[in-house]
């Protein structure tokens, strides 16, 4: 499958350190006890893949706080989705752990043998884990209260959040797929899995040679129209599928060959306004059910304040939901959490008031608010600047909260082959002191690649760790520079001697794309 998104692929390959472009100087850490570790860290900072970029590491003794290694880490930088760390903790401490988003089906109106004379409302406060079994469950609920028509209009609610659907300066051209979906109250995945919220599970496989491959969409809908000038060809041809939504409009197109008994191609293109698509989607549920609506589609409009509950349902419980969000780094649930936020402490539902209360809370870690500006929750924005040493302000900090263990099991862990587990370090760091050891976030974007987590040394030692490389202008993947510094840390002793005492650990570059996260790409290449 290919998409209109530069994503650049590496073979995979040993990747040494050691070739030295220019000099790197750590400074503000003191070296007395950990000299060779320093000098360890400061030769891989030397690789030409970094060559004009900016490097940012500091290193820290998880128990004291101590700086153990610093270079550059009161430089601020693009995080990625680093910012989820922020995101996450945020959400914990001032949601909590037992936070859970309800959906609800509400009428405005009287039930009098089965009839509801008046509207239903599908009302929704941001549930980025909702798919259309949910909402069927949901239609079969008010059938079983007894409902089996509506006078009026099926309205979907969406307005515990505002209406602005995308952040701040998300790239126009990223708009169309997965990882920059537009954010609503009332969502739906496309893939039941994984729980990326405003998306359409799109596949195309072949049809007969000649004519045009099949198309499914999941959940089947008439929201989503699609242009289909691809075509089948014989075994022996190309397997080349675009799939890509049309900027601004619900209208995929479908173009290129797949040959007869080819892989289908799959994406999960983003859905121009999502709350649509779960009205229909809705309302084809009640019809299934027996329930018929006399008037209407509408979005956008509240509920009345005093209009009965008919049918809920509740999400996971958040310490449940964090882990797809940070192990697969769903970009739509950090938005969902920042607006949630908002709602709850300032009763808005927008980034501006959710991102004040973040801030405030990070105040309260330690983060120094002067000196960083975050503008989303998930990290895609460009306008979001934070220090490596900010970060690490932060996981120090946070290892005193009652739901860290929680929080800590969300994190992607090195090398671990279960996908739940491993996330977006499954394939990294395998087979190396640094597996089932690393417990970090990784960030992904075109010139920015980031790891920021924890890792136990040789001799025991928790050490709270952060990489940020930005400005980055090789075509080759830094993935194993990061990879390279957390094996490092796993491998240090103080007690070491001899060669092994200052030796740089080789990394195996695991083959992903430069500049999207790996969980982001159909099928997922972690």
């Amino acid at each position: 499958m290919k998409r209109n998104l530069l994503v650049k692929v590496l073979v995979p390959a040993l990747v040494a350190a050691g070739s030295v472009a220019f000099a790197v100087n750590s400074a503000g850490a003191d070296p007395s006890d950990d000299a060779r570790l320093v000098e360890i860290i400061d030769q891989i900072l030397t690789d030409a893949r970094l060559s004009g970029a900016q490097s940012t590491v500091q290193v820290r003794d998880a128990a004291t706080g101590e700086t153990i290694y610093d270079h550059q880490g009161d430089r601020a930088g693009i995080p990625a989705s680093n910012m989820k760390l922020l995101t996450s903790a945020a959400a914990m401490s001032i949601l909590g752990p037992d936070h859970r988003f309800t959906t609800d089906v509400r009428g405005d109106g009287t039930v009098h043998n089965g009839v509801l004379d008046g509207d239903v409302y599908l009302r929704g406060t941001g549930d980025p884990t909702m798919i259309d079994a949910d909402y069927d469950a949901l239609a079969a609920k008010l059938a079983e209260a007894g409902v089996t028509s509506v006078t009026g209009d099926l309205i979907a609610d969406d307005t515990f959040f505002d209406s602005r659907r995308l952040g701040l300066e998300w790239a126009w051209d990223d708009e169309p797929y997965q990882f920059a979906a537009q954010v609503s109250a009332l969502n739906i995945s496309g893939y039941d899995t994984d729980y990326n919220a405003g998306t359409i599970f799109f596949e195309v496989s072949p049809g007969k040679v000649g004519g045009r491959p099949k198309i499914k969409m999941d959940p089947p809908n008439k929201y989503i129209r699609v242009s289909n000038t691809a075509k089948t060809v014989a075994a022996d041809g190309e397997n080349d599928i675009w799939i890509e939504r049309r900027h601004g409009s619900n209208i995929i197109d479908v173009s290129g060959t797949i040959p007869v008994g080819g892989e289908p191609a799959a994406d999960l293109p983003s859905v121009w306004e999502p709350t649509g698509l779960v009205a229909e989607i809705f309302r084809t549920a009640m019809r299934k059910h027996g329930i018929t609506v006399d008037g209407r589609t509408r979005v956008g409009i509240s509920a009345p304040e005093n209009a009965p509950v008919l049918a809920a349902r509740d999400s996971m419980p958040l310490s449940e939901m964090i882990v797809p969000f940070m192990k697969y780094s769903l970009n739509s649930h950090g938005e969902v959490l920042v607006k949630a936020i908002g709602q709850a402490t300032a009763g808005e539902g927008t980034w501006d008031a959710g991102m004040g209360a973040i801030n405030a809370y990070a105040a309260t870690k330690g983060m120094d608010t002067d000196k960083y500006v975050a503008e989303d929750g998930s990290g895609m924005t460009r306008r979001t600047y934070i220090p490596t040493a900010e970060i690490m302000d932060l996981l120090v900090a946070i290892r005193a909260e009652p739901w860290y263990p929680t929080w800590e099991a969300s994190l992607p862990i090195a090398g671990n082959p279960d996908y739940l587990t491993g996330g977006t370090l499954r394939n990294r760091m395998r087979d190396t002191p640094a597996a089932n050891n690393v417990h970090g976030k990784t960030g992904s974007m075109t010139g920015v690649s980031s790891l920021s987590g924890y890792v136990t040394d040789a001799d025991g030692r928790l050490l709270v760790f952060g990489v940020q490389l930005n400005h980055l202008v090789t075509q080759l993947s830094v993935k194993p520079i990061e990879d390279q510094i957390a094996i490092a840390l796993a491998s240090y002793s103080k007690n070491a001697e001899g060669l092994a005492a200052t030796a740089v650990p080789t990394a195996t570059d695991p083959g992903y794309p430069t500049d999207v996260e790996c969980s982001w790409v159909m099928p997922s290449v972690c």
